[in-house]
């Protein structure tokens, strides 16, 4: 591959340069970011009890609110995908942050409307949130497409996707602390003004690889070599592909045995996140008898283990491919494994001793952390001339268990008066995750060639 001129140091020529790791930065970079998202889409679950108290609805309802981000959030995935293709990932994660950000402030504000109105008030701007964060994981999907060589990839798809945990562990026990201190509004404040700054930090330091300043030559042809799409970012891709159209990009997906059974899969893993990110601390408060300062503290116990099972099932994943193990073996052990583990949720049901109860969250939650590569999945097998509108996709289908899974532990807590039911609900789906990625065959990208066969 012939290279681009090297840049120098202090005017001297480069012989030999050393491979610049820039594409690290960046990743660390989307961390960040995905865990603020993660954070403010969750913030509710910190704040709930103390809203729920002061506005005096029930379980039900509730469930209904954690919903609907939701709702939006899935709507928003197909556009969001689209505009992350056409504009790139610079400009269209930048005005996210901003405007998921300025959502979340307005939510601060909601204690100023009467207290029928307030409800309607959170639930809309719930859903403006949601609309906001439409385009951030397809997003993430596109830089690790851009920016990591396919043998890095689920390491990279791991760290971001780690940041559901990190989330908790860093900012659960802050939201906590701030509700119990200054009260709930507090937490919206302080959170969507960090995210105002982050915004502005994304469209400082993001770049596409050849044009960003800290990334040589030797970087850009090794992602390049190993199949990082680097050039992804250099017009509008969105129709391209033997003329192609985006609705006929999602016809293609939606006909391929391979995307419809990983889509199916992160349904059901995502059933374990939202029940994470919505009733797990209410579920320490109301069924464990917690105080909320408490609960923020205990809640990122088990995020922690699922923050380093993330991590090393990324890790382990790509270890496998660098063996020589084809895609499939490399991708789908740590995720059969890992789901498997995440089962052991069931036991919680019927579990009084809060230990144990930790004890059992933190190995169910190391267990879903292995086994979270649908976003590596999606690296690889996304089109290339759409990847944003294949995350998109594949999102679509895993949010539609942030519409389901809220509302339904809603209904079984208040026709049970327990969570039990609700917590075999949450294991059932680890199971039904695996035999899901199981049926999908062999990982391999799909074409948009309409003579191919992506089955």
């Amino acid at each position: 591959m012939s290279l681009p001129h090297e840049r120098t140091r202090a005017g001297h020529p480069a012989l030999g340069p050393r491979r610049t790791r820039i594409r690290f930065a960046i990743i660390a970079l989307v961390f960040v970011v995905s865990t603020l998202n993660n954070a403010d889409r969750a913030i509710l679950s910190i704040t709930g009890t103390e809203i729920q108290d002061g506005l005096g609805f029930n379980a039900v309802t509730l469930g209904y609110l954690f919903s609907a981000f939701a709702w939006a959030y899935m709507l928003a995935q197909l556009p969001g995908g689209w505009i992350v293709d056409r504009f790139g990932a610079r400009r269209t994660y930048a005005g996210s942050i901003f405007l998921w950000s300025i959502m979340t402030v307005l939510q601060g504000f909601v204690p100023l409307f009467g207290l029928g109105s307030a409800v309607v008030a959170l639930f809309v701007l719930r859903l403006a949130v949601g609309l906001a964060e439409g385009p951030a994981y397809p997003a993430n999907a596109r830089v690790v497409a851009t920016w990591f060589p396919a043998s890095e990839r689920a390491t990279a798809s791991s760290i971001f996707n780690a940041s559901q945990y990190a989330a908790p562990v860093v900012f659960t026990p802050f939201m906590a602390w701030l509700t119990h201190e200054y009260g709930w509004p507090w937490a919206y404040f302080v959170m969507g003004g960090l995210g105002l700054l982050l915004s502005l930090a994304w469209w400082k330091i993001y770049a596409a690889p050849r044009e960003h300043s800290g990334a040589n030559a030797a970087e850009v042809a090794h992602i390049a070599d190993g199949g990082g799409l680097v050039d992804i970012e250099e017009g509008d891709h969105t129709a391209a592909g033997d003329g192609i159209t985006a609705w006929g990009c999602v016809k293609v997906l939606l006909t391929s045995r391979l995307m419809i059974c990983v889509y199916i899969g992160q349904f059901f893993i995502t059933t374990l996140v939202y029940f994470f990110l919505t009733w797990f601390p209410i579920f320490l408060v109301r069924e464990l008898g917690m105080s909320l300062l408490k609960a923020g503290f205990t809640a990122s116990m088990p995020a922690i283990f699922g923050c380093v099972g993330g991590i090393l099932g990324g890790v382990f994943s790509d270890r496998l491919l660098k063996r020589g193990l084809s895609e499939t073996v490399a991708r789908k052990v740590p995720i059969v494994a890992g789901l498997l583990l995440s089962t052991s949720i069931v036991f919680c049901a019927g579990t009084t001793s809060q230990t144990l109860v930790i004890v059992l969250m933190a190995l169910a939650f190391f267990g879903k952390g292995l086994g979270s590569l649908g976003w590596t999945v999606v690296s690889d097998t996304s089109p290339k001339e759409a990847a944003g509108i294949a995350g998109g996709l594949f999102n679509t289908f895993a949010n539609l268990a942030g519409i389901t899974t809220p509302i339904i532990i809603g209904y079984l807590v208040h026709a049970t008066g327990s969570f039990d039911a609700a917590l075999v609900f949450v294991g059932a789906s680890g199971l039904a995750a695996v035999i899901a990625f199981l049926a999908a065959g062999p990982i391999r990208r799909i074409t948009l060639t309409p003579a191919k066969d992506n089955t």
